[in-house]
Order: structure tokens, then sequence, then C-alpha cells
């Protein structure tokens, strides 16, 4: 049974799918095979012992703005079911192109939770702006196969194909993702409590939010990262004075600076550092190719929880893992970078997408320089070996990030971590 998703360019109302009831009996089941994308996956980049279920749950569906949300949990499968998946995907685009579009994948639709060592540290996946969480499969299932559960959630925003220079929705992305958050971790506390869909599934205590693009940005203000116009504003005048092309993000984001501020709550606009959109919830952030320009220096100093930010050298949006890794306040961080990578190395590969190829639109799904199931596998493997390390204590995932540790060809490393 296939589910219908909308995945690049989103910014629809969704149908309700019901969590169906579950069976919290634990059998006697095998563990699936481990695996990599590829036969030279490192340690951490192998699939881990968990089965993967899903379902689709929508948050306050008679509200104004009502949050679809995509969970994926470590799940029963005593009876060896094929956990091949198809995610069908319906396309939104302005104007929209019908297209038979999915993302394969390994999940078992609606399964019964394997509670067997639950409850299991929640990871918040932040989709990057106008994307779906589908995009990101490669990772979220790989993160539920070694003990997490991961919460997608679908920003509501959208882009105009009329005119690629035109967004819709941006100043409330701005201003919603933060507050997508705060509403995704308290609906995931009703799932998990007494009575609930999810029943003592998910640990809140343990909490890590992960994004990618503007879902980068979405994590650094979740982790209490606060808006510095005044910084924004040097940083985007030296930049256009250098000819520095990443300039050209300032002119979208500065003319609307008070619209940003008045849907965030913030009216007048403040001076100086905004105040903080995070959640005290969050315990640890993974940004990818993350947003951090309009942070800076003092707002970026804000975040004092473990972070490890990732990024591609030639990524035309690259003013994101430098100064966040530089500037925020953790004890606990690191820093990867993948020389000559762009942007897109943070979603799913072509194999999983391959419709993308052919409308040619592969440069969502294939970077010209970095093979990207190489790319999903090294971020599988940084990003497992972090989270069981920060979330569950996990002493050889914290030696295997140490800077003696780690050497990949292609790949700069820089950490605190001792």
């Amino acid at each position: 049974m296939s589910k219908k998703r909308n995945v690049v360019v989103l910014a629809i109302a969704m149908l309700v799918v019901p969590l169906v009831a579950v069976h919290f009996s634990v059998m006697a089941q095998s563990p699936p095979d481990p695996q990599g994308l590829r036969p030279d996956a490192p340690t951490y980049a192998q699939r881990g012992p968990y089965w993967i279920g899903t379902t689709e749950l929508v948050i306050d569906p008679d509200s104004e703005r009502p949050i679809p949300l995509f969970v994926w949990y470590p799940a029963l499968n005593s009876d060896g079911a094929d956990d091949s998946y198809t995610y069908a995907i319906h396309v939104k685009w302005e104007p929209a192109p019908e297209l038979a579009t999915v993302v394969y994948g390994h999940a078992l639709r609606d399964a019964a939770p394997d509670l067997s060592d639950a409850p299991y540290p929640v990871v918040v996946l932040s989709p990057g702006f106008g994307t779906n969480v589908d995009q990101y499969t490669y990772l979220i299932e790989h993160l539920v196969s070694h003990g997490f559960a991961v919460l997608g959630v679908e920003h509501l925003e959208g882009v105009y194909l009329m005119d690629e220079d035109t967004f819709r929705d941006v100043p409330p992305s701005y201003a919603h993702r933060p507050t997508d958050i705060r509403r995704s971790l308290d609906y995931a506390e009703g799932l998990t409590a007494v009575g609930g869909a999810l029943e003592g599934l998910l640990d809140l205590e343990r909490v890590a939010v992960t994004g990618h693009s503007s879902g980068g940005y979405t994590a650094l203000a979740a982790a209490g990262a606060r808006v510095d116009l005044e910084a924004m504003h040097l940083r985007c005048e030296a930049g256009r004075n250098e000819g520095d092309p990443l300039a050209a993000m300032c002119d979208d984001f500065e003319p609307l600076e008070a619209e940003i501020a008045a849907l965030a709550g913030f009216d007048p606009m403040p001076e100086g550092l905004w105040p903080s959109m995070g959640d005290p919830r969050v315990d640890a952030i993974i940004p990818m190719a993350g947003e951090s320009y309009m942070f800076d220096q003092a707002g970026l100093a804000q975040i004092a929880i473990p972070v490890l930010a990732m990024q591609g050298t030639l990524d035309h949006l690259n003013w994101g893992a430098g100064p966040t890794f530089e500037y925020a306040s953790s004890t606990q961080k690191a820093l990867v970078a993948f020389e000559g990578a762009g942007h897109v190395i943070f979603g799913n590969n072509c194999d999983a997408m391959p419709w993308l190829v052919g409308i040619d639109m592969w440069w969502m799904c294939l970077d010209p320089v970095w093979e990207q199931r190489r790319t999903n596998d090294l971020i599988n493997n940084f990003t497992t070996a972090f989270l069981l390390d920060v979330l569950k204590g996990d002493a050889e995932a914290h030696a295997a990030l140490l800077a003696e540790n780690v050497s990949f060809p292609g790949i700069r490393y820089e950490t605190t971590m001792k």
C-alpha cells in the first residue's frame, strides 16, 4: 500500500491518514542484513538492527495551519516481510506537471512498534524550502535502523515556477518553521503518553533536530540561535562590495525583515538580537548546508548544545556550516566539509528518485563531483555516530568522531571533541 505525499515543492492541504491501532507485543524476529548504500560504507553507514515502520499523521487538522507529520520508528517484523517500500508522491508545482513520481525505500507501513528497547530518542527532520521529508529517506530510514524515532515535519510552503526567482511563502517559512518544531514536539508528547497512539515509544528527554538548507536554518533556530540583523547587513554589504554571489540571498531576505518579525510575534521588529525562537527540549542539532547568515556571530553564540555542521565547499549557499562551527558556544561541535560538493548532496540519490533524471532535474539528486551514494553513506556515518554519542552515550561512537579517527578522502573535518 503506497501513500500520497508531496515532494520538491509543496503547499497543499493533505489527506489525514489515521494511525492504525498498534499491537505492542514483542515477538522474536531476525534483524535486517547490515548494509550500506555502497560496499565501502563506513561502520556507522551500515544498516542497524531495527526494522523500520512508518505512518502518517496531521497535527491540528482543523486549525488554520495544520502540519502534516510523518513518523518513522523501530518496528516489529516477526514474519520477515519484505520491507521494500515505494513512497508514492504527488508533485505540486505552479504550474504543476502531471508526473508519476516515487521514492524507493525500506519501511513497513503502519507496522506495530518494536518496544523492546523503547523509548527511543527522537530526531526531528526539517526539509529544505519547498521540499518534503521523503527527499531524505536514506537518512531517515538509516537512523531508525539504529534505534531512533524520526518526526518528519512538512512545512506548508511553496514555489511559483512561472518565475524561478519568485518564491511564495518565504516570510511565513522563516517565521513558522521554528514554531512547527515546537508544535511537533508538543504533539509527540501526546503520542507517546499513556493512551497515546505510540504509547511509550518516544523519549522526549533526548531530542535532536536536523535539516537541510532552510531546514538547517530551522535546526539552528530550534537550538536557540537568534537573528542579528545588524550583523547580517554588514556581512551582506561586504559581500556585495566583494562581488560575492552569496550576497544575492540578502536581496531576498532584507525586504521581508519586518514581515518575518511580525509573523514570528515580534512587532515592532526588535532592535539588536531577536528573542530566541528555540525549544529547550532540543539537546543537539545537525544543520546540513544550513542557512546561518541571518544569525551571524552573536546570534550563533547563543547555541550551547552539541552541533554537527555539514556542507559542500562549492555550495552556492555556503554561508552556513563554517560560521556555525566557528561561532556556536557548544563545547562539543564538529564540522564536516565535502570538498568540491554542491548543495544537493544531503538529499536522496537518483536511484531512489529516478523520475528527476527523466525531467532533466537530475541536479536535485546528483552532485557533479561526488558520487551521491558515497555522500549519502558518509552523511549517514557522521550523523549516526554523532547521535549515538550525544543522545545515547555510546563511547565507541564518540571515539569514532575524534579527529585522529576520521580520515576519508575528500572530507575536511574539524572538531572540539576529546
